[in-house]
């Protein structure tokens, strides 16, 4: 049998972000500017309004009643880690981010977007802390311009080679965006037509050896709102233009399994639960090896805020109950030893194993 090498932490940290199944059912809440402004509609205040203490309480209260259900937590240094990290489930791994928040309007009249790292923070310290993965988000188009395109693509080239010298799995969640003149947005149906081969592209392009990257957090391929099923407002009561069927977006989750040489898991880009439920299940039928799950899991406890009991009662419901939905619709999910990438859990083998390992580590 034909083995596959790995390194030692990248082969740890992998073992710790998946559950005893192998898959990935992963929680973020690593969220900042979205979860400000949601904190901020539900008691109607201005955004900047909402500070330090009101972050950290919300992190802390996801954190605390949820992460013992998924096998990995991803979190921000902000206000995750601060007053989150000891509350943290012993049998949840930890991510952690190093975006900062929001991104840099550039290229193309000024829509395409440039990411930047969070100044005063690094692999190095990720590592000190104690963490398991490093995790990057970055807007990326394939077809954007070429000085957008290079500097992002150079970002996650630097990132890969930090997680490679410091031994950690790369999670990296490229997200596409609309910018062209032809895209009103990303929920109209100019949008929704390329969005296929904009995610599959992205899978194509981040999954070559030279960004390091271990593991893929992708967008669904299709928008569902625009299938034959849903589009007369089945998830929002907003009609929409037929795109495409729910074999279309099978076919594309099984073009991102052929096309990509790393596992990946599906996002939930704060779509309500009920459509990321088909998402999932629709993604890991089809070679998703799981989820990396943030607003629609814990989304709608915002609602509550700034009542804390209430806040902390709606996530020991609603939010296990929607854990449970989103673990039953990931049952067929790959292993991610079973991903082509290992071939097999008997194929793995440590990078340089032999009785000289620990002295060329």
């Amino acid at each position: 049998m034909e083995k596959v090498s790995i390194s030692a932490g990248k082969l740890k940290g992998i073992s710790r972000l998946v559950d005893r199944e192998g898959k990935f059912r992963m929680l973020a809440i690593d969220q900042r500017g979205s979860l400000q402004k949601m904190l901020a509609d539900a008691t109607g205040k201005d955004k900047s309004s909402i500070g330090y203490a009101d972050m950290t309480m919300a992190k802390r209260l996801v954190t605390s009643v949820l992460s013992s259900y998924f096998s990995a937590t991803l979190m921000d240094p902000e206000f995750g880690v601060p007053e989150s990290l000891k509350y943290l489930s012993k049998n949840s791994a930890l991510l952690l981010a190093t975006e900062k928040s929001g991104t840099e309007s550039a290229g193309y009249k000024g829509r395409e977007k440039k990411t930047h790292l969070l100044e005063g923070w690094s692999v190095e310290k990720i590592k000190k802390v104690g963490a398991d993965a490093v995790k990057l988000l970055l807007y990326y188009r394939p077809d954007s311009t070429l000085e957008i395109k290079e500097y992002q693509e150079n970002i996650v080239k630097s990132l890969g080679q930090e997680c490679k010298k410091y031994d950690l799995p790369f999670v990296l969640e490229p997200v596409g965006y609309a910018f062209k003149d032809d895209e009103p947005s990303t929920d109209s149906s100019e949008y929704a037509k390329k969005k296929p081969e904009i995610v599959i592209g992205i899978a194509r392009e981040f999954s070559k050896k030279e960004y390091g990257v271990d593991i893929l957090k992708l967008e669904f391929p299709v928008n569902l709102k625009f299938v034959k099923e849903f589009h007369k407002g089945y998830f929002d009561k907003k009609e929409r233009e037929e795109v495409y069927s729910i074999k279309d977006a099978e076919d594309a989750c099984r073009e991102i399994t052929k096309t990509s040489t790393v596992p990946w898991v599906i996002l939930s880009a704060g779509v309500d639960i009920e459509e990321f439920v088909y998402n999932v299940k629709i993604a890991s039928n089809n070679g998703a090896s799981g989820f990396l799950a943030g607003r629609a899991v814990w989304k709608d406890f915002t609602a509550y805020y700034p009542n804390e009991d209430d806040m902390r009662a709606w996530l020991l419901t609603s939010g296990v109950e929607n854990y449970m939905k989103i673990y039953e619709a990931s049952k067929r999910a790959t292993p991610y030893f079973e991903h082509k990438q290992f071939r097999s859990f008997a194929s793995i083998m440590l990078e340089k194993a032999g009785e000289d390992w620990y002295k060329e580590y």
